[in-house]
C-alpha cells in the first residue's frame, strides 16, 4: 500500500474542500426553490448569460437619447438601458412573449411607472385561462412583480416577476419581464417619456 505524502498542495486542497462543503450543501437544498408554484408548461430552458446577449448601441435604434432609451432585445432576451446623459448603461436578462403572435415589436415610450402594481388580466388572457382572477392587488404572487413600467401600447409593460424561472425564457403573454431586483434598479433610472423599442 502506497502512502501519499503530506505536502503543501494536499493540505491546501483539504482546507479548500472543507470550506466549500457548507456552500455545496446549501446549493443542494430544496429550500431555496419555491415548492408551491405550478410548472412552466412546454418551455425548454435556455441557458443565458451576458456573453449570450447581442451587443447593442443606442445609435442603431434611436435618433437621440432624449431622457433615456430602453431596448428590449427579444431575440437575445435582454433589456438594454441608456440614460439621457449617456453616463449610465445597464443590461438585464429578461423573459419574452411565449409566441410570435403575442409579441409586439416597434417603438413605444414609458407613460407611467408603478410600485407594487395591481394586475388585471386582459380578455385574451382570461379566454386562454378562465381561472384567472378579474384583478389582483400588488404583492407576492402578483405576476407583475414589485415594479412596472407602462408603455403607450395598452396592456404592454416592462415589469418584474416573483417567478424567477421565467427569466431567459419565452414565458409571458406579451410583456417583458425582469428579476424584481433588476426592475427595481431600472425603475429608479427610467423617467416617464423614456423611449422604448422592442426589437
Amino acid at each position: 500500500m502506497t502512502k501519499t505524502p503530506v505536502t503543501r498542495r494536499y493540505t491546501l486542497m483539504g482546507v479548500a474542500a472543507t470550506l466549500m462543503a457548507p456552500s455545496i450543501l446549501r446549493a443542494q437544498s430544496t429550500d431555496a426553490f419555491p415548492v408551491d408554484e405550478s410548472p412552466i408548461d412546454n418551455v425548454v430552458p435556455v441557458d443565458r448569460n451576458i456573453s449570450a446577449f447581442q451587443t447593442q448601441r443606442w445609435q442603431d435604434h434611436f435618433d437621440t437619447l432624449g431622457v433615456g432609451c430602453l431596448l428590449a432585445d427579444i431575440n437575445s432576451r435582454a433589456v438594454h438601458y441608456w440614460s439621457g446623459d449617456e453616463t449610465t448603461f445597464r443590461l438585464f436578462p429578461s423573459s419574452v412573449p411565449l409566441t410570435e403572435e403575442l409579441t409586439k415589436r416597434g417603438y413605444s415610450k414609458v407613460v407611467r411607472k408603478a410600485q407594487n402594481p395591481s394586475w388585471t388580466p386582459t380578455a385574451s388572457m382570461r379566454e386562454r385561462d378562465p381561472s384567472l382572477p378579474l384583478r389582483m392587488d400588488g404583492g407576492p404572487g402578483n405576476p407583475l412583480g414589485t415594479r412596472a413600467l407602462y408603455l403607450d401600447w395598452p396592456a404592454y409593460l416592462v415589469h418584474g416577476t416573483h417567478d424567477t424561472r421565467k427569466i431567459g425564457r419565452q414565458s409571458s403573454s406579451g410583456c417583458i419581464g425582469l428579476y424584481n431586483q433588476h426592475v427595481e434598479e431600472l425603475y429608479e433610472l427610467v423617467q416617464v417619456g423614456t423611449q422604448v423599442r422592442l426589437l
